[in-house]
């Protein structure tokens, strides 16, 4: 399936020539009919010789309705560029073909019409002028097929050329993010909603959850339809109606797309390149009232020169600009848009978006498509976010980041300076960030064991000359504070069973037995219990102290509480 857009002045045959290869007029609205003129676009179908479908977006050529012809070229994958052999080349034969070239599409073929109506030497003529003006650019050498759709002379040719034009263009990409900008929107009699498009991106299946953007509208795909054919699933590239139950159809509306959640980073804040058109009579800068048109839809924007000082750029010059959007929009990289002067009423130029959530200021920036400057500039980047900047697929470098080099080296030299400075005693792991425990596990020289992180070789270490343990030990019954001491230190010390928790005060192992042995000979002297005011006299410490320490021997056992004494318990040591 190919959709082919049909482009060129207004009044040279384009909807007539569409009727006739379809049977089917695109000019839907009484005035157009009335007018012989059409304003919105039109859209027809029809089954090429060799058997493949072609969709065609038929697109206004008066310069009035230049908005509506822009809205229709967004997603189509050729063109079929009409110009009339009974007046040649014309203004809007000009503007159409620029803004096709800005909007990137690559191929096409040109039906030179109304031939019936012109001899041999007038036809050669106007075949020589078109061949002329479309000298360097994407319709160089692209087949020229004079046909005359009222006697139906050349249309099969044209049928045969449209064939080859099919087989030439490539098919629309699925990267598995469906995105179907709305250029019809409409309620239908039994159905609801439905919205047409260009679907591209990927696949969309009935009962699908999308979402409607800008908006942030949620909706459900209740039927899908193709040239009229119902479908369950549709691929990238098609024609498509969708019929969307959960919102009412006043809700939406062309320049809006029909979004896959999830996968779509929703900007109001891009880079992008910018060709100003060479015939331009004037620079493109900050000042201006300028509309950018992307996907279907036309937006008023703001405008600043990256780089150059923010100079303007010169007709013909290709530079980058950031366009702030006064909506958030679905877009990604390589998107094309066009961008016109409302206050001249002129197209200046257009470019393909680069980046989507730009972070250095403008003034720095350098921008380009590549994965890597995404990476490079952020440091890390979960790989969802990544694809919903970039449009594409990235595994990730470590957990679930794509992490750029010299931020993976900066976060691992942090890690290993903490494990190295916390020696003996170990890094306590829950008092590292996330991406550095992440990195942890990256490094070939350090051990991890119970929460903590050693330099290799030092993971077994006998903390007993701790700094901590020490100060215990010179204090066993007026003990110090933990400190300087992290949890984790403290945690591993008492691993280790070189220090005990008594009750929140901290005591060295070597204490708390000492103090088991002194209440011992207390005890043996007076078996029916000694007082706290005793055991701290003997131990020579404070009440502060010595009543934890009571407790956790009657914890384990040492000891037990009677009234306001303590008496033997089970686990009191024996005195040699």
């Amino acid at each position: 399936m190919r959709v082919v857009a049909t482009a060129g002045h207004v009044d040279h045959g384009k909807s007539t020539l569409v009727l006739a290869l379809t049977g089917t007029d695109p000019d839907r609205w009484a005035e157009e009919k009335e007018r012989g003129l059409t304003i919105d676009l039109g859209f027809a179908w029809t089954t090429l010789p060799s058997g493949a479908e072609i969709g065609f977006v038929d697109v206004p050529g008066h310069v009035r309705f230049i908005k509506n012809m822009l809205a229709g070229v967004g997603g189509v994958d050729a063109c079929m560029f009409v110009v009339a052999a009974t007046e040649g080349w014309k203004p809007q034969s000009e503007e159409h073909l620029r803004i096709l070239s800005l909007l990137g599409v690559g191929h096409g073929l040109i039906a030179l019409t109304k031939v019936g109506l012109v001899d041999d030497e007038w036809r050669e003529l106007a075949e020589l002028e078109v061949s002329e003006r479309v000298a360097g650019t994407f319709l160089e050498g692209s087949e020229i097929v004079p046909v005359d759709a009222v006697s139906g002379i050349g249309l099969e040719e044209l049928r045969a050329a449209l064939d080859r034009l099919a087989g030439l263009t490539p098919a629309a990409t699925d990267r598995d993010r469906a995105r179907l900008w709305i250029d019809r929107a409409f309620a239908a009699k039994g159905a609801g909603t439905v919205v047409t498009g260009t679907l591209t991106g990927g696949r969309m299946r009935v009962d699908d959850e999308v979402v409607v953007v800008p908006g942030g509208l949620r909706a459900r795909v209740r039927g899908l339809q193709s040239h009229s054919r119902p479908l369950t699933e549709a691929s990238p590239g098609r024609r498509l109606a969708v019929n969307l139950a959960g919102l009412s159809h006043s809700a939406v509306a062309r320049g809006q797309a029909v979004v896959a959640p999830g996968v779509w980073h929703v900007t109001a804040n891009v880079d992008a390149s910018l060709t100003v058109l060479d015939g331009l009579d004037h620079e493109v800068g900050r000042r201006g009232a300028y509309v950018a048109y992307v996907g279907s839809g036309e937006h008023a924007v703001r405008l600043r020169v990256i780089g150059r000082g923010g100079r303007p750029l010169a007709p013909g010059a290709t530079g980058s600009v950031r366009m702030w959007f006064p909506v958030g929009l679905p877009l990604a990289p390589g998107d094309r848009y066009v961008l016109r002067e409302a206050g001249r009423s002129q197209t200046v130029g257009g470019g393909e978006i680069l980046d989507v959530a730009p972070v250095r200021p403008a003034s720095k920036a350098v921008p380009d498509r590549s994965v890597e400057r995404v990476v490079a500039e952020r440091g890390w980047v979960e790989a969802d976010e990544l694809r919903r900047l970039t449009g594409q697929t990235v595994a990730p470098t470590l957990g679930t980041w794509v992490v750029d080099r010299a931020a993976l080296g900066e976060v691992a030299a942090q890690v290993h300076d903490l494990v190295r400075d916390a020696g003996e005693a170990g890094a306590d792991i829950a008092g590292l960030g996330e991406r550095q425990r992440a990195v942890l596990a990256s490094l070939d020289d350090v051990r991890v064991r119970d929460g903590r992180a050693w330099l290799a070789g030092t993971e077994r270490a006998d903390l007993r000359r701790h700094p901590f343990v020490r100060a215990l030990e010179a204090a066993p019954f007026a003990p110090p504070e933990p400190g300087g001491v992290d949890r984790g230190e403290l945690r591993e010390l008492a691993r280790q069973g070189l220090v005990v928790d008594c009750q929140g005060v901290w005591f060295a192992a070597s204490a708390v037995e000492a103090a088991s042995v002194e209440v011992a000979r207390l005890l043996a002297k007076r078996p029916d219990g000694v007082t706290v005011a005793e055991v701290r006299d003997a131990l020579g410490s404070s009440r502060k102290h010595t009543l934890p320490l009571l407790l956790q021997l009657d914890a384990g056992g040492v000891t037990r509480r009677r009234g306001d004494v303590r008496i033997a318990g089970p686990r009191l040591p024996t005195l040699g």
